[in-house]
């Protein structure tokens, strides 16, 4: 199995920092620890510096993709959250869609694509405009604030 995961910044979502099956990408890369989070760790260590919105990978080459795109649009630029996960910028809804798209173009048929939002500045609704239709989704965090929705890519039933 092949696992994408284009934004995976300091890999903080994943139990296993290091699964041989998953590809980390981010567009950034290095040791934030000093700047913002003196005493903690921020490394962002991808396999590939990218952005999300062009992939250098092929059609079809992955078997899952976990899209964690960044989903704050009002942080400072030199803060320790826009650090650690990014920071959305005007222009962001063309950079989620894209980001859709080339997930949804490097997905296989009957690929899974697992996407993490959080409500606090953009909702969820406006978020899934820009997206292929939806499965199934679960609401978690502390506040409530964090979307886990699933998409399928399912190869078309010929009759």
């Amino acid at each position: 199995m092949r696992i994408l995961d284009p934004t995976c910044s300091a890999r903080s979502i994943w139990f296993d920092k290091d699964n041989p099956h998953v590809v980390h990408c981010d567009m950034r890369s290095g040791d934030y620890s000093k700047e913002y989070y003196k005493g903690r760790n921020l490394n962002i260590a991808p396999h590939v510096q990218m952005n999300f919105v062009y992939m250098p990978f092929p059609d079809s080459s992955f078997d899952m993709v976990v899209f964690d795109p960044p989903h704050y649009e009002r942080l400072g630029n030199t803060s320790a959250l826009a650090a650690r996960y990014g920071k959305l910028f005007p222009g962001w809804e063309d950079d989620i869609h894209a980001g859709f798209d080339e997930s949804w173009r490097v997905l296989r048929d009957g690929g899974v694509l697992i996407f993490k939002w959080s409500v606090t500045d953009i909702p969820l609704k406006k978020v899934l405009e820009l997206a292929p239709p939806p499965l199934f989704g679960h609401t978690t965090g502390s506040n409530s604030q964090t979307r886990w929705i699933t998409f399928v890519k399912f190869k078309e039933i010929l009759e």
